[in-house]
C-alpha cells in the first residue's frame, strides 16, 4: 500500500512516515519543509501540488496543519487556507483517483469552551459525545475539516476516520504561566493522567484506523493515554488533584518529591479513549503509571520513537516571552 503522509516534516507526520518505512507499505511524505521523510515539497493549499501528491496513492494520513501555537503568528485566513482548503483539496483529489481511505488527524482542542466546567463543578468527562465549542480559529478550522471528512464519506463513500489527538509535542508548554510554574517533564508527566499521548501510541492509532476505516466508514475517536480515573473521581480531581492521584498511586508523592516535581493542584477535564480502545482495538502503551516507573528508574520519559523525532518547535524565531509569540 502506498500511503501519503502530509506534514511529514512535523512531529506526528515524521513519526508516521518513519513507522511506515518499517512495514511492507510505502510512505510518500509531503510537507512545506524538506526533510529526510519528505518526498514532495509544497503546500496542500496548492491544488496542482495535491494532484501530484495523490498520484498512485492508496491511502492518506493527513497530519499537516497549522497548530494552536501559530494563532499569534499567522492570520485567520492562513488557518482557513491550510486547515480547511488544504483538507478539501486532499479529499477531492482522493475521490478523483480512488483513494481507499482517509485518516484525518484532528485535535482535542476542538472541544474548546466545553473543556472547562463551571467553578465548583467536577472535572469534565470528555468523550466523543461532548459537543465541541471551538474557542479559537484553530478549533474552528479543525472542526470544519472534520465535517468535510464526514461529508465526503456521505456523498462519495470515501472511508474517513477522524482522530482527535491530545498533546504529544515535546516542546515547552505554550502557556507562559505553566512554563513558569512547572518544569517541562513534570508538566508532561502530569498530563498523562488526563490530556497527553505518546507519539508512538498516536502512530499506532493511525495504523489501526487505516485497517478499520473501510469497515467503519466514518467516525471520530479521542486518542489520549488511558486515564486511571472514572467518573466518580471527577469531583476529587477538580478539588484536590494531588490527593486524588495519591489514592491511585501511593508512591507518586515520594517519586515527585525526589525529582522536585509537583502535581497540578486541580485537573479540570479528562479525555476518555474508551471508544478507540473498543472500536479500533487500540491499546496505548504509555500512561501515567508507565511514565512514573520510567522517571523513577531514571529513564527517559515515553517512547524511543518520541526521542528519535525530537523537538521541532513551531516557530523559527525566539520571542520576548520565550518560544511562543503572545496572542
Amino acid at each position: 500500500m502506498n500511503i501519503l503522509v502530509t506534514g511529514s516534516a512535523g512531529h506526528l507526520g515524521e513519526a508516521v512516515a518513519r513507522s511506515v518505512r518499517e512495514t511492507d507499505h510505502q510512505a510518500v511524505g509531503a510537507d512545506l519543509l524538506n526533510s529526510k521523510f519528505t518526498n514532495l515539497v509544497g503546500s496542500i493549499v496548492d491544488r496542482d501540488f495535491v494532484k501530484q501528491c495523490v498520484n498512485g496513492v492508496d491511502a492518506i494520513i493527513h497530519t499537516a496543519t497549522l497548530h494552536k501555537p501559530h494563532i499569534a503568528s499567522h492570520t485567520r485566513q492562513d488557518f482557513v487556507d491550510t486547515n480547511i482548503t488544504g483538507t478539501l483539496n486532499l479529499l477531492e483529489e482522493a475521490v478523483a483517483v480512488g483513494v481507499q481511505c482517509f485518516i484525518f488527524t484532528s485535535t482535542t482542542s476542538v472541544f474548546g469552551a466545553a473543556l472547562v466546567p463551571p467553578e465548583g463543578a467536577p472535572a469534565a468527562w470528555m468523550t466523543e459525545k461532548v459537543q465541541p465549542i471551538p474557542k479559537n480559529i484553530y478549533g474552528v478550522t479543525k472542526t470544519a475539516a472534520e465535517d468535510l471528512c464526514q461529508l465526503f464519506y456521505r456523498k462519495h463513500g470515501l472511508p474517513c476516520l477522524v482522530l482527535r489527538t491530545s498533546r504529544f509535542f515535546p516542546e515547552e508548554d505554550d502557556n507562559l504561566t505553566i512554563r513558569e510554574m512547572f518544569e517541562g517533564d513534570n508538566t508532561k508527566a502530569n498530563e498523562f493522567l488526563f490530556r497527553r499521548v505518546d507519539v508512538e501510541d498516536a502512530v499506532r492509532a493511525h495504523f489501526l484506523a487505516l485497517e478499520r476505516a473501510p469497515e467503519i466508514g466514518f467516525d471520530r475517536f479521542i486518542i489520549s493515554a488511558t486515564t486511571p480515573f472514572e467518573t466518580e473521581n471527577l469531583a476529587d480531581l477538580r478539588a484536590d488533584a494531588p490527593a486524588a492521584v495519591r489514592r491511585r498511586y501511593p508512591k507518586f508523592g515520594e517519586i515527585y518529591e525526589r525529582l522536585g516535581w509537583r502535581m497540578f493542584p486541580t485537573i479540570d477535564r479528562v479525555y476518555v479513549n474508551r471508544k478507540a480502545r473498543d472500536q479500533l482495538g487500540w491499546r496505548p502503551a504509555y500512561d501515567f503509571c508507565r511514565v512514573l516507573n520510567q522517571v523513577d528508574a531514571g529513564e527517559g520519559m515515553g517512547s524511543e520513537l518520541a526521542r528519535k523525532v525530537g523537538i521541532k518547535g513551531y516557530h523559527r524565531e525566539q520571542y520576548g516571552a520565550g518560544p511562543y509569540p503572545v496572542d
